[in-house]
């Protein structure tokens, strides 16, 4: 059964962009580079060629993957979002209670997170101890480091 994936707008443009990328792109240079070794001459003993395929079939393997994810994909109308409780697109300033530390992050889909631009994923043991928690909630969430508490100061969108 497939899974379904909330995206924000544009974390869905971006995936339909790279599976375009890849299908015409991709498969073109995967192509010329099929051509160019076959033209080395005898393939039963050619390096180069086998080097091709493989590279064309992880191509495809990689193609399909992303087919798949994008079909499953839902773009969120943050419209109709509840504001009182952190769900996926909610901005969400929280305070670790151990050290005071404020922490900006914004819950996303798997394939959106970047923790550099602040981006979590809604599956990351952080993402999943603070969805449906409201301003005030104290989070205690365990990570491969321990136990972590934050309090949820503030979620937007």
């Amino acid at each position: 059964m497939a899974t379904i994936n909330y995206y924000s707008p544009e974390g869905l443009q971006k995936l339909k962009d790279e599976l375009q990328d890849l299908k015409m792109k991709g498969r073109a240079k995967a192509a010329e580079d099929l051509r160019e070794a076959r033209d080395k001459g005898d393939l039963s003993e050619n390096a180069e060629y086998d080097a091709a395929k493989d590279a064309q079939g992880l191509l495809e393997l990689k193609i399909s993957k992303l087919e798949e994810v994008v079909g499953n994909a839902r773009e969120l109308d943050e419209t109709n979002m509840d504001l009182s409780k952190v769900l996926i697109m909610s901005k969400v300033k929280l305070k670790n209670t151990k050290n005071n530390a404020v922490l900006n992050y914004t819950l996303v889909a798997e394939e959106e997170a970047n923790l550099a631009t602040g981006k979590i994923s809604v599956k990351s043991p952080i993402g999943k101890g603070l969805l449906g928690k409201s301003v005030g909630d104290v989070a205690e969430i365990t990570v491969p480091a321990g136990k972590l508490q934050f309090e949820v100061l503030e979620i937007t969108r």
